[in-house]
């Protein structure tokens, strides 16, 4: 039973926060780190898919052009031009996680080190209300950038959503099309990491007393919180304020260090 309340309690914490601009991978760490729980890298990737799950089902109606696009070799209407610029944008996370992805994970073990990223991703949200919306298109060079800041988000404290927007955003995307693209992103980007982890440390789960219970009951619970989170994430950045979210950041960051030195 005690497992099975931890799992719900991350399940909360991941569906709320994998969709909103403030890292759900930098909030898991932190609630694991006072709570005192000690759960593997591969189950905080699990309860990604319950997240997953809610894009597939936001944007079925994109995905579904987009795998009908790719069935017909299709890359010259709009959907079948998206296919090329997803996976350009894939590429630099990949090349990220590979290359640092253990370096990280040994790193960002503790809060002062997660209260720095979120400063920085504070910096970053709060950053992107200069940017200037002037076109819908996302060309290779934009999605390299924009991939690059996905990958940089693998680091506890930095926000996937938030910094693939926020970039987006910068870069002059309108919206609307920064909104889709960087949910489409991360899709391939989701199941790369959750295949990766599950092949190499799938045994993590069981050592740490986590059965198929627990797993399914933290998707579910991830699954629809953020459902909830995504539609609110939408409502916010369609009245331009994605940037309210960095006070929230900066917050967190001065919350977690107090505790990490035992101030309160």
């Amino acid at each position: 039973m005690e497992q099975l309340i931890e799992t719900i309690i991350l399940g909360i914490i991941q569906g709320l926060t994998e969709w909103l601009p403030i890292s759900s991978t930098g909030h898991l760490k932190l609630a694991e780190h006072f709570l005192g729980l000690r759960v593997p890298l591969l189950f905080d990737i699990t309860l990604h898919i319950g997240t997953l799950i809610v894009v597939l089902l936001f944007f079925r109606k994109d995905i579904k052009n987009l795998m009908s696009a790719l069935a017909r070799f299709d890359f010259k209407t709009e959907n079948g031009k998206l296919i090329p610029i997803i996976i350009v944008g894939t590429i630099p996370t990949a090349l990220i996680g590979l290359a640092f992805g253990n370096i990280i994970e040994n790193t960002f073990q503790n809060p002062l080190p997660i209260a720095i990223a979120f400063v920085l991703c504070g910096i970053l949200l709060y950053s992107a209300k200069t940017g200037r919306e002037r076109t819908g298109n996302i060309d290779y060079s934009k999605a390299l950038i924009i991939g690059v800041a996905q990958g940089i988000a693998i680091i506890p404290g930095i926000s996937r959503s938030g910094a693939t927007i926020a970039v987006a955003l910068l870069l002059g995307i309108k919206r609307e099309k920064a909104f889709k693209y960087s949910f489409l992103l991360s899709v391939p980007t989701i199941l790369g990491a959750f295949g990766l982890e599950a092949s190499e440390k799938w045994n993590a789960l069981t050592s740490a007393g986590l059965g198929w219970i627990e797993v399914f009951v933290g998707v579910v619970v991830a699954m629809v919180v953020g459902y909830f989170a995504l539609k609110l994430l939408w409502k916010i950045l369609a009245v331009q304020k994605l940037h309210y979210f960095a006070f929230y950041c900066w917050l967190i960051a001065l919350v977690s260090l107090m505790l990490s030195f035992g101030i309160f």
